[in-house]
C-alpha cells in the first residue's frame, strides 16, 4: 500500500481514469435523459431517473477502481517487473503480497467512491442521511473486485488474455440494475442476482433512498464471500507462481 500511495504521487492523474466515465454518464443522464424517463419506482418509492441511476454508478465507479488496480497493474509485476520476487526475499509471504494488493485497490476504490459521492451531493441527488453509508458499500464492491480481479489475474498467460476483462465488467455494468429496476428484466431477473455488482448497486440505493429491508443482509453476505473466495484463490496461485 505505502509503494503504491509513492507510484501515485507522481502519477496521480491515473486516478481519474476509473472515475471519469460514470460520471460522464451520470452528468449525460442529468442533463437529457432524465427529462424523458421520468420517474422510476424503486422499493415502492418514485424516484427521479438520474437519482436512481446516480447509486448504480457510484457502486460502477468502486469496482472500476479495484480491477483497474489488481488486473493489468498486478500482471505487469508479477510477469516483467519482479516486484513480487523482491518482495518474497523479505519476511513478507505470498500471503502477504496479496493482501497488501488488494488493499491498496480497496483504497483506490474508496477514492472513487468519495469523490462521486460528493459530486452526487453537490448535484443535488442524495435523497437521505443514510447515503453516508454508501462510502462502506462502496468499499465492499471494491474489495470483492479487487479480490476477484487478482485471482484472475494470476491465471492469465498473457496481455491478450485481458480482452476478458471488458468482456466482463461491461455486461456487469450494463445488466445489474444499473439503469433500470430488477423488474424490468422480466423472466430474466433471477440471472441479475449472479452479478457481484447488481448487490453492490442495491447497497448503494438502499443507503440512498434510506431503505433498508432483510435482503440487505444477503447482499452484504454474497460481496463478503465472493471477497473471502478471491483473497484465498490470489494468495494460494501468487504462492505457486512464485515459490515453485
Amino acid at each position: 500500500m505505502e509503494r503504491s500511495l509513492y507510484v501515485y504521487k507522481r502519477g496521480w492523474m491515473v486516478l481519474l481514469s476509473g472515475f471519469v466515465e460514470p460520471l460522464f454518464y451520470l452528468l449525460s443522464i442529468r442533463v437529457g435523459l432524465a427529462a424523458l424517463v421520468g420517474d422510476v419506482e424503486t422499493g415502492g418509492v418514485l424516484v427521479p431517473y438520474d437519482q436512481f441511476v446516480a447509486p448504480g454508478l457510484m457502486a460502477a465507479a468502486a469496482m472500476n477502481g479495484a480491477i483497474f488496480e489488481c488486473t493489468a497493474n498486478v500482471f505487469y509485476k508479477i510477469k516483467h517487473s519482479k516486484l513480487y520476487d523482491a518482495v518474497l526475499a523479505t519476511p513478507m509471504s505470498a500471503g502477504d503480497v496479496a493482501f497488501g494488493e488488494i488493499s491498496g485497490a480497496v483504497v483506490r476504490s474508496a477514492i472513487y467512491s468519495v469523490a462521486f459521492a460528493l459530486t452526487m451531493w453537490v448535484l443535488g441527488m442524495v435523497e437521505s442521511p443514510w447515503f453516508v453509508l454508501a462510502i462502506p458499500a462502496a468499499t465492499l464492491i471494491g474489495l470483492a473486485f479487487a479480490s476477484l480481479g487478482m485471482a484472475l489475474t494470476t491465471f492469465m498467460r498473457s496481455w491478450e488474455d485481458f480482452e476478458y476483462v471488458p468482456a466482463i465488467t461491461l455486461p456487469l455494468f450494463l445488466f445489474s440494475t444499473t439503469f433500470y429496476p430488477i423488474s424490468q428484466y422480466g423472466q430474466w431477473s433471477w440471472v441479475v442476482g449472479f452479478s457481484p455488482l447488481y448487490h453492490g448497486v442495491e447497497l448503494v440505493r438502499a443507503a440512498n433512498l434510506g431503505q433498508w429491508d432483510a435482503s440487505i443482509v444477503g447482499h452484504v453476505a454474497v460481496l463478503v464471500a465472493l471477497s473471502f473466495v478471491g483473497v484465498t484463490v490470489a494468495s494460494r496461485r501468487i504462492a505457486r507462481l512464485l515459490l515453485t
